[in-house]
């Protein structure tokens, strides 16, 4: 459960950094809640529909050498943005598909290096 916390609160820390660098991605209301409600909803969107839209697009993935995955991580970025609007109301706002891009790499370099900082499960 602890570590289940420790990675939401990295993706969320990523979504502010994101949104602050990336032109296009903006962060509206009460940033803090904007933000972690929006890192549930990508938590969400990565665990159930990514898998899919990989799977649907693995022709594509093997065609490209793995960097159709990219435009997977975007369409996956800016699907919980629009989720987050619509469903929950709240204001995390990608403008399109450049942003959202750009912003999925970010969001993963981000995640990654403060990842390396938590100790994890080492077995």
């Amino acid at each position: 459960m602890r570590s289940l916390i420790i990675r939401w609160v990295i993706v969320a820390a990523a979504l502010i950094l994101t949104a602050y660098i990336v032109p296009g991605i903006t962060v509206e209301g009460n940033g803090f809640i904007v933000v972690f409600g929006m890192a549930v909803v990508l938590g969400f969107v990565n665990a159930f529909i990514k898998p899919l839209l990989t799977f649907l697009s693995c022709g594509f993935i093997v065609l490209t050498l793995g960097l159709f995955l990219l435009v997977v991580n975007a369409v996956s970025l800016w699907l919980a943005s629009w989720m987050a609007q619509n469903w929950f109301g709240l204001g995390f706002v990608v403008d399109g598909f450049w942003p959202a891009f750009w912003g999925s790499i970010l969001i993963s370099v981000i995640s990654f290096m403060l990842s390396l900082f938590i100790k994890g499960d080492k077995k």
